[in-house]
């Protein structure tokens, strides 16, 4: 077992790993990308994990995300910082979407969105690894869950978000200690600027999966999923697709913890969910290519989705592909339906990035990808009280007194 005898705390991180090339770094040093230029994965020394922990350790845990430690890569203690990360709920689905379908609403985690996983554990690790200053590209819900775990621990924060990044997003994320810029742009030239000032000693780039472990928080979702179904997997998973990396995390941790014994191997279809403004994932898929080209003038009302280029774009259509799974792209008006019915006939108020895998769900179950009787996932990755909502006609003005027949 190579664990590190002056942590405080149980840990099995073995390595880091470049994901195309297997080449193997050191841990417990500061690392971005490798040296071919991909994402970093985080590697265990399972057979002493499954030696220290069972499943049913694990079961009678808390249920937040820190119950899954020994597979996580924090070394001490007190380098943790948390906002109180709870396992999220599976809501049943029943009106809008089907009999066995079921959202896991991200949006009940500290900031309101699924980023809080993959920040901070990113934030946790910059911690401990002695990061005094990060910057970071966003849409809005990263950069605030970025400034929010950044600030707590006490280190300093630029972000840097599209102009018409939503006006509550970049509020949200001044209010929570970071200096915020808006760019004449998209969120790639939004990270042609954070890794610019990277390559000059100014920051440290904490773009997605630029550094590795953003992708161990958000493996959680899998993890967590793996209980909640009683160590069995959902048949199929839909998931909104920008830069990808919970997508590669839940496959990620459906690996590992097939190695630990705790499931067997079978696997869900991975459904890769993007806007059809903004649908590079999916043109890939599509044409059989193992990268995907830059999305020119993307545009879409789900902004969380409109990342034009993903740098793990290989390890989505990987996972995508190996899981017998596929790539979809909704449009903007079937996003909004979806929203729309999710609210009015569930009760359930989706962001438009969830509303997109309730949309993608509909138009697999359609032509035949999936069947009715199939338990499905569906990620709302965000609160959607953080979103522009219709006007309420209904809402009537006050009268005096109360006019009765108008009720």
């Amino acid at each position: 077992m190579n664990q590190n005898l002056t942590a405080d705390r149980q840990t099995f991180v073995t390595h880091l790993e470049c994901s195309i090339t297997g080449e193997r770094y050191e841990a417990d040093q500061l690392h971005g990308l490798s040296r071919a230029g991909r994402p970093l994965l985080v590697r265990y020394d399972l057979n002493a994990v499954r030696s220290a922990v069972s499943r049913e350790t694990i079961e009678a845990r808390s249920t937040d995300l820190w119950r899954w430690r020994e597979l996580l890569p924090v070394r001490h203690t007190s380098n943790i910082v948390s906002l109180g990360e709870i396992e999220t709920p599976l809501v049943p689905l029943t009106k809008s979407g089907g009999p066995n379908v079921l959202v896991k609403d991200e949006g009940r985690l500290p900031t309101g969105s699924f980023k809080a996983r993959g920040l901070v554990m990113a934030v946790a690790m910059a911690k401990e690894l002695g990061v005094k200053k990060i910057a970071m590209p966003t849409n809005g819900n990263a950069g605030a869950a970025l400034a929010a775990y950044a600030t707590r621990c006490g280190i300093e924060t630029i972000v840097f978000c599209p102009d018409d990044t939503p006006e509550i997003n970049v509020r949200e994320i001044a209010m929570q200690g970071a200096r915020v810029w808006r760019v004449n742009g998209l969120i790639d030239d939004c990270g042609a600027i954070v890794g610019k000032g990277a390559a000059e000693g100014r920051w440290f780039d904490f773009s997605t999966l630029k550094e590795p472990y953003r992708i161990e928080g958000k493996k959680t979702m899998g993890l967590e999923l793996a209980t909640q179904f009683g160590w069995k997997l959902p048949d199929a998973i839909f998931y909104p697709t920008g830069g990808g990396t919970g997508l590669i995390g839940m496959w990620k941790a459906f690996d590992e913890l097939e190695k630990l014994g705790w499931i067997g191997s079978e696997r869900p279809k991975m459904f890769a969910v993007q806007a059809s403004g903004c649908a590079p994932i999916v043109r890939a898929f599509e044409a059989g290519e193992e990268h995907a080209e830059r999305w020119e003038d993307a545009s879409t009302v789900a902004a969380g989705i409109r990342v034009p280029k993903a740098v793990g774009d290989f390890l989505i259509l990987r996972a995508v592909r190996e899981s017998g799974g596929q790539a979809m792209a909704v449009g903007d008006p079937a996003i909004l339906k979806a929203v729309d019915a999710a609210a009015k006939q569930d009760g359930l108020l989706l962001c438009p990035e969830g509303g997109a895998t309730l949309a993608a769900y509909h138009q697999a179950l359609n032509t035949g990808l999936v069947d009715e009787d199939d338990k499905v996932v569906l990620f709302n990755c965000a609160t959607g009280l953080k979103y522009p909502m219709p006007e309420a006609p209904q809402a009537l003005g006050r009268t005096r007194p109360i006019d009765f027949d108008a009720l």
